[in-house]
């Protein structure tokens, strides 16, 4: 029996290239060789924090290569213990023998999944020439999304916020050798109106993102809120733009962006235009003129998870 692989944050770390990894998104999103059932989502009490925590399980399977399940909890409060909201695991199987492949540790795995599937969206939803991006949040996904985002455009400046400043002005330290300027802000308002790109990655309970404040051209990427009581753009945002999803399937269920809007007829389901399936099969199209304002809703989705997998799976082996 082979032995399992061992696949460790660091390698991760140290072995992404978002262009590839986009591109192994990509041609799995452009097929339907993964089956991917609907993911566990079990929320359970933690009354030490005084707040839910969450249990994810996520599957996926391509018949007769690999398959995968992602093993996740969700702990909102672990700032306290300054550690990642985001725990867990990932089991990659040989689909046709069912033996384990590999365990790699989730939270570099989704991270770096999660950014690459944003970029994927922007390279169909964003202007071409879009060189400035302002990055809302301060967790894990922040600068993973800032590098993914300038994977795929030409960016130039990007502005970063968080609720607490010194975190924001952390992630520009970490990311000053980079071919952009970068700088921390300290309102979301200074920036907002003038950026081509918004990014967002929080947990909050109220929008960020506010209609009133969008211009013409602009492209939303939505990537925390991943429960129903969780905002991160208001309706004016949604009615103002062209909405897309990473898919129907969790799209529609999972993320208060969405299901609030459809909850109160500020959207409807047929109004979405398309999801990450339906845009790299070509069956739908993107952005349609320089001037719409385009909102993609990302909550995540297996099949990136085992897209990862594959892609970093494949990086150990052969180096």
């Amino acid at each position: 029996m082979d032995k399992i692989k061992q696949i460790s944050t660091e390698f991760i770390e140290e072995n992404t290239n978002f262009i590839e990894l986009i591109s192994e998104i990509k041609q799995h999103f452009s097929t339907n060789e993964v089956l991917v059932p609907m993911r566990h989502h079990h929320d359970f009490p933690n009354p030490e924090v005084q707040a839910d925590s969450t249990l994810l399980l996520m599957p996926a399977w391509n018949p007769s290569k690999n398959a995968g399940v992602k093993i996740v909890t969700v702990s909102p409060k672990n700032g306290q213990f300054e550690l990642p909201s985001i725990q867990g695991t990932y089991i990659y199987f040989d689909a046709i023998k069912g033996s384990i492949k590999a365990i790699f540790e989730a939270k570099n795995l989704t991270v770096k999944r999660t950014a690459a599937a944003s970029a994927l969206a922007s390279s169909y939803l964003s202007r071409e020439d879009s060189n400035s991006l302002l990055m809302i949040g301060t967790g894990a996904l922040s600068m993973n999304l800032i590098k993914a985002h300038a994977s795929i455009r030409p960016i130039k400046e990007v502005f970063v916020w968080g609720r607490n400043f010194e975190k924001a002005q952390a992630i520009c330290d970490q990311l000053k050798e980079e071919d952009f300027t970068i700088s921390a802000i300290q309102t979301i308002e200074e920036k907002i109106s003038e950026v081509d790109i918004i990014s967002c990655a929080t947990l909050s309970k109220t929008p960020l993102v506010l209609g009133k404040h969008l211009k013409a051209g602009q492209h939303i990427d939505l990537v925390g809120a991943y429960k129903k009581d969780m905002r991160e753009a208001d309706d004016e945002t949604i009615s103002k733009a062209a909405v897309y999803i990473d898919t129907f399937q969790g799209g529609l269920k999972e993320s208060g962006d969405i299901v609030t809007p459809l909850q109160n007829g500020t959207l409807k389901e047929e109004d979405i235009k398309a999801d990450l399936f339906l845009l790299c099969s070509h069956q739908k199209t993107g952005r349609k003129n320089p001037k719409e304002i385009t909102v993609f809703k990302s909550v995540g989705h297996a099949l990136e998870d085992l897209a990862a997998a594959n892609y970093y799976y494949n990086k150990y082996t052969n180096a």
